[in-house]
């Protein structure tokens, strides 16, 4: 059984899609490399310090604010 052919939304070229492709369905895996080094590094956690200090100081304000 031969794998679907499908054309790929930013390069318009063709390619087999096969199981377990990383990134998109609809791109090929030339296109998807970019997205799927920036979706590792967020799902693994590698969210940078600052960031976690403003949700933080955010969710703190948010649960302990005094309206009076």
């Amino acid at each position: 059984m031969a794998f679907p052919i499908k054309v790929c939304v930013v390069c318009s070229e063709e390619f087999e899609l096969k199981p377990n492709k990383p990134g998109f369905a609809n791109r090929c895996p030339q296109c998807s490399e970019p997205e799927s080094n920036e979706l590792a590094a967020t799902s693994t956690g590698k969210v940078s310090a600052a960031a976690n200090a403003a949700r933080r100081e955010a969710m703190k304000n948010l649960l302990y604010r005094k309206d009076s």
